[in-house]
């Protein structure tokens, strides 16, 4: 019988458990759980709560984002489609839109994104405001734990 003890030079691979890494308050009613970190390829891969009624900045993206939502829902406010359980995602770079939350949302809203790039967040001009990538989203996240007592340790950084 084979096992993967058997094969040379085979890769480590990393696991988190639902309850390895903390949520924290990243912003009113935005809840974020970083789970995987790549300065060097600029990923970023979070899971987020957002609560009814919340709107993010208008933002462009510099990479393809990918987003699986697990309960609520969500859209952008350009465009029609509404994310809701089950739903996939797919973001080409360059994507320009406003992630709405409906007020009308009885529960959370949770999704898991997977971002390269940066989130260039835009002002009513249409100018970069600030700017989300994998380096702000690393340190804000550890600064967010730190003052809540929070361990952020078992964070995958490759």
């Amino acid at each position: 019988m084979n096992s993967f003890a058997e094969i040379p030079d085979l890769p480590a691979t990393s696991h988190l458990a639902q309850s390895d890494l903390p949520f924290v308050t990243f912003m009113d009613g935005l809840e974020l759980q970083v789970l995987h970190i790549s300065i060097e390829s600029g990923l970023w891969v979070v899971r987020t709560r957002f609560a009814p009624g919340v709107t993010l900045p208008r933002h462009k993206h510099t990479g393809e984002v990918f987003a699986i939502t697990f309960s609520g829902s969500w859209k952008y406010l350009e465009y029609p489609d509404v994310n809701t359980a089950g739903s996939y995602l797919y973001e080409p770079a360059g994507s320009i839109h406003t992630l709405h939350v409906p007020d009308s949302n009885t529960e959370v809203t949770e999704v898991w994104f997977a971002i390269r790039g940066a989130n260039l967040n835009l002002n009513e001009q249409g100018e970069v405001d600030s700017v989300w990538d994998a380096a702000f989203i690393l340190e804000t996240y550890r600064e967010l734990c730190k003052a809540e007592g929070l361990d952020s340790s078992g964070l995958i950084i490759t």
